[in-house]
């Protein structure tokens, strides 16, 4: 149980909480969809390769565990808070360099990730903000 609870009720801060928990969210339903959409062109070897499922198996995972922290962040959890984070910014910077590898992911799941790592760049900046970040200091 975290015992690390914070007022998050300004409205500059709750605001930003609320739409990080909202591009995270977005940030999951896109890595599953991805998950879906391999399953459906499993029999494609040109469309789906091996690293194809384990990116996309570490992704949804990791959206999942984010998804999770937004949602504590957003009640107030400094704990859920610096896990998304840290979470948050090492998954983008791992999409950054993935996508920027050639030929390592099939071009339709470099743009998937492409949106996935525009999402988080939303998300490192809206928890990163000064009102956020003031909101959990020192709690």
């Amino acid at each position: 149980m975290d015992t690390q609870r914070v007022a998050t009720d300004r409205p500059t801060t709750h605001s930003a909480l609320r739409t990080a928990r909202t591009l995270v969210g977005a940030y999951l339903a896109v890595s599953a969809l991805a998950v879906a959409a391999l399953v459906a062109l499993r029999d494609h070897p040109t469309l789906v390769n091996s690293a194809s499922w384990v990116r996309a198996s570490i992704v949804l995972v990791t959206a999942v565990l984010m998804f999770l922290f937004a949602r504590g962040a957003a009640r107030g959890s400094r704990r859920a808070w610096l896990r998304l984070r840290i979470v948050s910014a090492v998954m983008l910077v791992a999409i950054v360099v993935i996508v920027s590898l050639p030929g390592f992911l099939p071009a339709w799941l470099r743009i998937e990730q492409g949106v996935c790592g525009a999402l988080l760049l939303a998300v490192v900046v809206l928890v990163n903000r000064r009102g956020v970040r003031t909101a959990f200091a020192a709690s």
